[in-house]
């Protein structure tokens, strides 16, 4: 207790808001880019791969803590497993909270029982499923058949990966890997609870990017889509980060939205067949918005006005850019083309989140979690670190903010200790995931830091 003490109050001398470790068990504590808070902000879920064995499909466990006492627990731990550098299962990773329920979702691979008719896990072979956050059994989202033939309406043939909840909690985006017709990329998708849905399930899954397959793409089409999240409240547009054939045979990585109706029917999509990939349902829209290199995890702001992304700035040092979602490099308005937001010496490249109110985004650098102000006006682009930062400290990695915005939770590998007190280390030979709070200093709610103000 008196190291935490001392710690923090070294923090706060040093002109930054204070860090506090909050799990210190001898397991992984994977936060992962995704919606960690539950919907009153009393806990976060993580997910505990790499912990036992190698790969996503080793991780055994989805667990929460809740903040203000350091206590862990398992939400979801199926048995048996098998761990194994190559053939492991069931594979449990990637967990969010429901933003209207209290229940979390991640990804779910084959049941043992499972393996000898569908195989092991892999980016091809995994599902949707949710848990209560009480804990107890799963339960499936989306239906993976590789076996009929067409595809049972509804149902995909591979796996769906990066589970997201819209904010009003009706429509669940997802990235996509087919199973029966290899030689197509990853795409983009979503699912929505439907009385249609496949029998055993509750959901119907559709890609929303069509794409080509991959070395045969036309100018113009897409060969992969991904790094993508939703844009507004109600899921109406999802932002991605896209690979487009040019007209000179070339490929760019740019910044693309897919708008979706908010009356969507989504069952007038096409599942597939073993010949045929799948195909979005009517009235979807994939829009082009720059046409320059373009990285990361896109990120919409929650009034649907804004997509925070990565491109490189002048120097070619990558940075975060801000776009009106209905904007294009190409605009003669130049309110409506990108502009850049941050200006590190040694540039950002993760950790890209919107601030619920909208004014500040944070971003992974310099081993830190920095606050940039992005509220138009004369605080544009200002900084405030949220933690320690500068060479000789671990990552801080995954920032995900809190429903008020009042904390923002991220991970850092420490040292750990088993029961006998000797220092361990993962299955790959590294510190263990361990998650970080730090608070938000804004007295006034306004969402931007106090000390920009």
């Amino acid at each position: 207790m008196r190291t935490a003490i001392v710690f923090t109050a070294l923090l706060c001398a040093a002109g930054f808001s204070a860090e506090r470790q909050i799990t210190f068990r001898p397991l992984n504590h994977t936060l992962d880019n995704n919606d960690n808070f539950s919907r009153e902000d009393r806990y976060l879920c993580y997910d505990t791969r790499e912990t036992r064995g190698a790969g996503n499909g080793c991780s055994t466990s989805i667990m929460k803590v809740e903040i203000a006492t350091g206590k862990e627990s398992i939400v979801y731990e199926p048995k048996p497993i098998i761990l194994g550098p190559v053939d492991a299962a069931p594979g449990v990773i990637a967990a969010s909270y429901n933003p209207v329920a209290d229940e979390i979702i991640f990804i779910h691979g084959p049941l043992v029982s499972e393996t000898k008719q569908i195989g092991f896990y892999g980016k091809t072979n995994r599902r949707g499923a949710v848990v209560a956050a009480s804990g107890g059994p799963a339960r499936f989202l989306d239906l993976r058949d590789v076996v009929n033939e067409p595809t049972t309406p509804g149902a995909h043939r591979g796996g769906t990966h990066r589970h997201e909840y819209s904010p009003d909690g009706k429509r669940i985006g997802f990235t996509y890997d087919d199973h029966l017709l290899t030689d197509y990329g990853r795409t983009v998708g979503m699912m929505m609870a439907s009385p249609k849905a496949p029998k055993g399930v509750t959901h119907w899954a559709a890609i929303l990017v069509p794409i080509a397959p991959m070395g045969k793409a036309k100018p113009g089409e897409l060969e992969f889509a991904g790094f993508d999240s939703w844009v507004g409240e109600k899921g109406l547009m999802r932002a991605f980060i896209g690979k487009v054939k040019e007209p000179d045979g070339s490929y760019t990585n740019s910044l693309f939205v897919v708008d979706i109706p908010e009356d969507i029917d989504i069952t007038t999509s096409f599942s597939g067949s073993r010949t045929r990939y799948m195909a979005p349902p009517k009235g979807v829209r994939v829009r082009r918005l720059t046409h320059a290199w373009a990285s990361g995890i896109a990120r919409g702001s929650r009034d649907g006005k804004r997509i925070a992304y990565f491109a490189k700035d002048a120097s070619g040092v990558s940075q975060v850019f801000l776009i009106d979602a209905y904007g294009s490099d190409e605009n003669p308005n130049a309110a409506m083309r990108p502009l850049q937001a941050t200006f590190f010496k040694g540039g950002t490249k993760s950790g890209l989140r919107w601030h619920p109110s909208g004014n500040t985004v944070s971003v992974a650098t310099d081993n830190g979690i920095a606050a940039v102000c992005v509220q138009p006006g004369l605080r544009f682009g200002k900084v405030h670190f949220l933690t320690r930062h500068g060479t000789g400290l671990p990552e801080a990695e995954a920032p995900a903010w809190s429903n008020s915005g009042k904390l923002i939770a991220f991970n850092r590998r420490m040292p750990a200790k088993n029961a006998q007190g000797i220092v361990t280390r993962d299955f790959s030979g590294r510190d263990f995931l361990q998650i970080f709070v730090a608070d938000f200093p804004d007295a006034n709610n306004n969402g931007i830091a106090d000390p920009i103000e």
